[in-house]
């Protein structure tokens, strides 16, 4: 009986939403922008805002752990690989470190791979650690504020903590190093010990020249309701359950398997793109980090993103308004969520799809190669950019420490 009211209030649904999403189409072309300041600042252009001076490393650092193992151009934490070739030639970069308003420091701490491809950030810290105290020794720039006018590029899991396990990650910190920079990560979440105030926290990098190819005609009805592929379970880490997902995708699964509003499988199909363009609602639920490049797929392919992940900081959240465009569903309230998705109105929905429609949306997601106007390269830029100028507290007097070199795990401390 629960199933036929579910299967009789999709289709009422569906037929809803598809007269009124013609009618919108030839009113709006299903799109809108984002009104008031959140639409200003996604469109805002950061060239001639700031500056940025590019420390030179020594290719171990970078270039030779790319060239030792290029699946790192196309795993979720890419995003520290592009970044770097995007500021080497973009016009807010300066030769002149004298005249720089930041200072970035290439390094690729995600790239050193499994054989399955996952990054182990083990060797993380003692690199991030070297390459500090090689730019500390052979520029002035460093010691001065002690990091605080330099930006890092930390895409693991839980940031500049280093590890891929939040237990652990707590136990670790962030980087002792690390404390007085700014830092540009895919980890957010409010109160947490990974996360500093004043980082800027950036989508998961999404092969966009992939995505591209999966396009199909916008035209095609949504015939799908919820819409999730991924691990429900994750036995290899988590023998015992509960810990993975803090059991949120546990109980997605344990709920709603066999509800036929909900298309879910652990199963990976050569059309995932083109089905999430199928739905209406895709499940973005937290794994072992709160985030995942679900959340890029879904905006991108204008699928309205479900995000199940308590105090969760969205990328560029200044900017992009999550919360017009999304669903923020409770761990604890997964039980209830197929009631909660049935009882949006379709305006509501019709609305969420209109703005993720906008290109400006899609674009702010993406790092492109060549970077474009809005992109999430631009979108961290302006970040910055907002944070200036600097206040004069940040310089320290001459003899004057803030940071401990010695701080940290034991094993931190080994030469890299």
């Amino acid at each position: 009986m629960r199933h036929r009211a579910w299967a009789f209030s999709f289709a009422l649904f569906c037929l809803l939403s598809l007269r009124t999403g013609a009618r919108e189409f030839e009113r709006s072309r299903r799109t809108e922008r984002i009104s008031g300041s959140a639409g200003d600042v996604l469109e805002d252009d950061p060239v001639g805002r700031l500056k940025v001076f590019v420390y030179e490393l020594p290719s171990k650092y970078n270039k030779k752990i790319l060239q030792k193992d290029p699946r790192c151009l196309t795993h979720m934490f890419a995003a520290e690989i592009f970044m770097h070739r995007f500021l080497m030639s973009s016009p807010v970069r300066t030769l002149n470190p004298e005249e720089a308003d930041w200072f970035y420091t290439p390094v690729y701490t995600t790239c050193d791979l499994t054989p399955n491809g996952l990054p182990l950030p083990f060797k993380s810290p003692r690199m991030m650690r070297s390459a500090i105290q090689l730019i500390s020794s052979n520029w002035p720039y460093w010691n001065r504020t002690e990091g605080a006018d330099h930006f890092f590029i930390v895409p693991h899991d839980f940031g500049a903590c280093f590890h891929y396990q939040e237990e652990k990650a707590i136990e670790r910190g962030i980087l002792p190093l690390l404390q007085r920079a700014t830092l540009v990560q895919t980890f957010g979440q409010r109160n947490h010990v990974c996360l500093k105030d004043n980082s800027i926290t950036i989508p998961p990098y999404a092969p966009p020249q992939k995505m591209q190819a999966h396009l199909i005609p916008p035209d095609i009805p949504r015939s799908i309701f919820v819409y999730f592929r991924g691990l429900f379970y994750d036995v290899g880490n988590d023998p015992e359950g509960g810990y993975y997902a803090r059991g949120a995708r546990a109980s997605v699964w344990e709920n709603f398997k066999d509800n036929p509003l909900f298309d879910i499988s652990t199963e990976h199909p050569t059309t995932y793109y083109e089905d999430m363009q199928r739905a209406i609602f895709c499940l973005c639920p937290l794994g072992w980090a709160p985030w995942s490049p679900r959340l890029v797929e879904a905006v991108i392919f204008g699928c309205i993103p479900v995000i199940i992940a308590d105090d969760i900081v969205l990328p560029f959240a200044d900017a992009i308004p999550w919360e017009e465009i999304g669903v923020f569903v409770a761990e604890k309230d997964v039980p209830s969520l197929d009631t909660i998705l049935t009882s949006i109105p379709a305006e509501v929905i019709l609305r969420k799809q209109r703005l993720l429609a906008n290109p400006s949306m899609k674009q702010a997601m993406l790092f492109p190669q060549p970077a474009q106007p809005g992109d999430a390269f631009h979108q961290v830029l302006n970040g910055l950019a907002r944070k200036l100028p600097h206040d004069e507290i940040i310089y320290l007097k001459p003899g004057q420490l803030k940071l401990n070199w010695t701080a940290g795990p034991v094993g931190d401390l080994k030469p890299w």
